[in-house]
């Protein structure tokens, strides 16, 4: 079995693809606000 010494793995990629789905959450979820607010204030 292979030693694993803590802290020494490359984890860019993993780093770069959360920060995309974060990014992706928080735009989602503007626009979800905003289309909730048009629907409260112009009554669809």
């Amino acid at each position: 079995m292979a030693e694993h010494k803590h802290g020494s793995m490359d984890i860019t990629q993993h780093q770069k693809t959360f920060e995309g789905f974060m990014r992706y959450v928080v735009r989602t979820s503007i626009a979800i606000i905003v289309v909730l607010l048009f629907l409260a204030l112009f009554g669809a």
